[in-house]
């Protein structure tokens, strides 16, 4: 019979790193200067802040940050017994010019952009998008950039990951533009679609004037005797027999017509194109790529927009944004830390909204580097800690390829989900580990529990068990072999918490396993049992 030990919360490892690479001295004043300001702003004389963490929390914490995934037991070790002072610094910038920077955070943005589909078979464009994020990620692409091939789009969804957005909502002319003000700005200006904003200042006509921007792209399929698969398309042919069916984009329309509330059979009002935030605007009968150029060059200018970014990265790292939700700001919103946010907002830009300069900034604020403690009340002080993330699906998958010494090809060919597709495509250990754990990174983590079908999964998914069993050498790790070669019985524990949870266990805890040890009296059933408990641990589903 299984049974899980208890194991108690501590510190965490990181790995070496062997290039020097010292943060810029503009980064370290930018991040200086973050945390002067919020102490001025926020910490009084008694506010008790959280102790910086040590080395060992810090690496496994950066790690999952940047890349998604858990130094090796090897790595964790070396970065330990390393004396140098600048290891922190080198090891971020080690980790930024990674190749799995760019993928990491090319996942979190689809899962941003996908969770909220009303088409379920945007998932098509989900590789597209990861490998497009990836590489323009990694090779230092600003933000602006970025966002500006998503709100100009055109393609092939399985070919162009830049579709993404419009794919998502299908190319309904609304909801895509709600999303980019959402994802893009953080204003949600879709609560003015039908009336003017409850809580914010925007009107209803506001709304659809940005929506004017937008009516002339649509999503289409796509289907030849080897592909089936969605394009965006731009029509600037004529109406083409759409009136105001707006909510039924397939070829497009010339302009965009706000409904006439008191009679919806009526065709309503025509639109200028016209920004919200600025009042900018293009002539009605401009061509969709001169709309959708001017749009993308006006949101990318407007400060919510570095605002947006900056906002949503410090929630991720910080474990709390300076608005929340991360994704509902805007000039009626009051943030923490307004000085911080407003002068990290004006220095990213002046970086040219370089993403990896963003991360190393927060990275090294004190405020980053604090330990974790439990989500603040409303009435308490924020940034006093940091704040233990859950995990995404493809952290945690990540995890336990590295615990287990697996690469996806090993683990593809040991599950028998071989011929199962959805819309055309393969699916995969992955996949399937992200229905299961994935979330919506939107919403504040305080929502996201876990649920019956996450601790089946992690227990009782007979390729996991297969995986474990110390019984297995179907793989180069193996318990078995692991308990084979190491016949002392806190060397094997330690070995494990290493490979787990990146960290030596505690005196407690090597009591726990030793008693564990001494009443089951089976050493294969012992360490079978440990790793089981160590993977299904909180602390291992955790970003501490």
């Amino acid at each position: 019979m299984r049974m899980l030990l208890t194991l108690i919360l501590c510190a965490t490892i990181m790995p070496t790193v062997s290039t020097p690479a010292v943060a810029a001295p503009n980064v370290d004043r930018v991040a200086r200067q973050v945390d002067r300001l919020l102490a001025e702003e926020l910490f009084g004389d008694s506010t008790e802040l959280a102790p910086q963490i040590d080395d060992a929390t810090f690496l496994r914490r950066v790690w999952l940050d940047l890349v998604g995934d858990i130094p090796s037991p090897e790595h964790t070790t070396a970065f330990l017994l390393d004396p140098a002072e600048d290891k922190r610094d080198r090891v971020i910038s080690d980790l930024l010019a990674h190749e799995q920077f760019g993928q990491n955070w090319a996942r979190y943005w689809r899962d941003v952009i996908l969770s909220r589909r009303v088409e379920d078979r945007a998932v098509l464009v989900a590789n597209s998008l990861v490998t497009m994020l990836t590489e323009d990620l990694n090779s230092g692409m600003g933000w602006d950039e970025i966002a500006t091939k998503f709100i100009t789009c055109l393609g092939d969804v399985r070919a162009d990951g830049a579709t993404a957005i419009m794919m998502a909502q299908d190319g309904i002319t609304e909801d895509s533009t709600a999303e980019y003000s959402r994802i893009f700005l953080g204003i949600q200006i879709q609560c003015a679609q039908c009336h003017d904003h409850p809580y914010d200042r925007w009107k209803r006509e506001q709304f659809h004037e940005l929506a004017a921007f937008f009516p002339r792209t649509a999503v289409r399929p796509l289907n030849t005797a080897t592909k089936r698969s969605f394009e965006v398309i731009a029509n600037d042919r004529g109406q083409m027999g759409r009136m105001n069916s707006n909510n039924l984009n397939r070829r497009g329309a010339p302009e965009h017509y706000m409904p006439d509330l008191d009679d919806p059979s009526a065709r309503g009002t025509r639109m200028k194109p016209r920004f919200f935030l600025t009042g900018e605007e293009v002539p009605i009968g401009t061509s969709d790529a001169d709309r959708r150029s001017a749009i993308a060059e006006w949101m990318t200018d407007s400060e919510w927009f570095a605002t947006a970014y900056v906002n949503r990265m410090w929630a991720e790292l910080a474990g709390e944004g300076f608005y929340e939700p991360v994704d509902d700001m805007g000039p009626d919103r009051t943030p923490n830390g307004k000085q911080a946010v407003e002068f990290l907002t004006k220095e990213f830009a002046a970086s040219g909204y370089d993403p990896k300069w963003l991360m190393r900034v927060i990275l090294n604020t004190d405020a980053y580097q604090r330990e974790s403690r439990p989500r603040r009340l409303p009435d308490a002080v924020p940034f006093t800690a940091n704040v233990a993330q859950p995990l995404r699906g493809d952290q945690l998958f990540n995890s336990l390829l590295t615990t287990l010494e697996l690469d996806e090809a090993t683990i593809r060919s040991m599950v028998s989900s071989q011929g199962a597709r959805a819309y055309g495509a393969q699916i995969t250990p992955r996949m399937v580990f992200n229905v299961a754990f994935g979330f919506d990174p939107s919403e504040p983590r305080e929502t996201v529990t876990s649920s019956i079908p996450q601790s089946l999964a992690m227990m009782n998914t007979p390729q996991i068990s297969r995986v474990i069993s110390a019984g297995n050498r179907f793989r180069p790790m193996s318990l078995g072999q692991l308990i084979r070669d190491i016949d002392d019985d806190q060397l094997l524990t330690s070995e494990l918490f290493l490979r787990t949870l990146c960290r030596e266990p505690t005196e407690e805890e090597f009591s726990t396993v030793t008693a564990y040890s001494e009443s089951v009296d089976n050493r294969k059933e012992v360490y079978e049992d440990l790793l089981w408990s160590l993977i299904n641990s909180t602390e291992y589903a955790f970003r501490r």
